[in-house]
């Protein structure tokens, strides 16, 4: 059975912070300027997880034209779920009217939790289990006030609608690939996350987004120049980037998946923001290739084949690069505010 998206959407809040009004607060004498980060995006103080995954959901029903009560499946990936104990995936599933017949569940493994939904959607339809899945990534990312997160951790969401008919992008395969390393990591009951410096380059990000790409393309027996684009998690500008140059991918095949400069990194939706941008001017025939990556770690690989509906599909939401252009600035008090780091209010 083959399995792909029917529709896709992404959710971006307009509020930006620069980069370089945080560094006004915490300096940018150190590694945080590194990032390569212009600025990023902020929730409001209305927003959160799920009512991101809720905009972005809506824009994929838009895509697809599916009636929302065929879904059988809502899984909401993110690292930032407004309750600890009290399911987001049950009000994206209300906000959307889907029917209340339906599997429901909050996944969580850091930066890669979205694409785990869409694997976990994959094999539940492919069983017959249900006839279409809403997976999302969603986020609206923490960074402790002067620490290195708080210069990228930003805020939006991506989803997409998995079925067997009406394929706007057919999934031809997949390839994960975990190990127990500590890179990132926020215990029960602390508001911040910690990372653990040396770990989050080589053995952490590179180390996974490498084999489990090098995995896929061994699984499909495809090479890089079998595909069109690149889009790999972009926690800064710099690693994914030398990720493509270390397997011989030309620049021009990632840029156009690269948010991570105007949006900052938006943890769960990163790379399928990344996708969804892709999307937007993907024409069809052309081949995907998209590597996300979560702390602790993992990454999970798809190849993706865009098919003749896309054309058509895609003018039914906004665009990602619209989301990206209607911004308005805020300061870093203002931004304080909106991301709660106020104490005593």
């Amino acid at each position: 059975m083959t399995v792909g998206i029917v529709g896709y959407g992404a959710y971006i809040p307009r509020w930006r912070i620069k980069q370089s009004s945080i560094a006004e607060v915490w300096g940018s004498d150190n590694e945080m300027i590194n990032t390569r980060v212009e600025e990023k995006s902020v929730c409001s103080m209305d927003e959160d997880t799920a009512t991101m995954a809720v905009e972005a959901g809506k824009s994929a029903l838009k895509r697809s034209g599916v009636n929302p009560k065929d879904i059988g499946a809502i899984y909401i990936g993110s690292e930032s779920h407004p309750y600890i104990v009290k399911s987001t995936s049950s009000i994206v599933a209300e906000a959307l009217d889907a029917t209340p017949e339906l599997t429901a569940a909050d996944l969580e493994f850091a930066c890669k939790a979205g694409t785990a939904a869409i694997q976990i959607i994959m094999g539940l339809i492919k069983s017959g289990m249900v006839k279409y899945g809403l997976a999302s990534g969603s986020d609206t990312a923490q960074g402790r006030p002067g620490d290195v997160l708080e210069y990228t951790a930003a805020s939006g969401a991506a989803a997409f609608l998995l079925g067997n008919k009406n394929i706007v992008v057919k999934i031809d395969e997949t390839y994960s690939y975990s190990t127990d390393t500590p890179d990132f990591w926020r215990r029960e009951g602390k508001e911040f996350p910690r990372h653990g410096g040396r770990f989050t380059g080589e053995p952490a990000y590179f180390t996974h987004v490498l084999s489990a790409t090098r995995g896929l393309l061994s699984k499909t027996g495809t090479t890089v120049d079998d595909y069109d684009y690149f889009v790999f998690h972009q926690p800064n500008s710099k690693f994914p980037m030398k990720t493509a140059k270390i397997l011989g991918v030309p620049s021009e095949k990632v840029v156009p998946g690269m948010l991570v400069q105007k949006i900052g990194n938006t943890y769960s939706a990163s790379s399928l923001l990344g996708l969804s941008a892709v999307l937007d001017i993907a024409k069809p025939g052309e081949k995907i290739l998209i590597t996300s990556f979560g702390s602790g770690a993992g990454a999970d690989s798809f190849s993706m084949t865009v098919t003749d509906l896309i054309s058509e599909k895609r003018k039914n939401a906004p665009f990602v690069n619209d989301m990206i252009k209607n911004k308005e600035y805020i300061g870093y008090a203002r931004y304080v505010k909106q991301r709660k780091k106020l104490k005593g209010l």
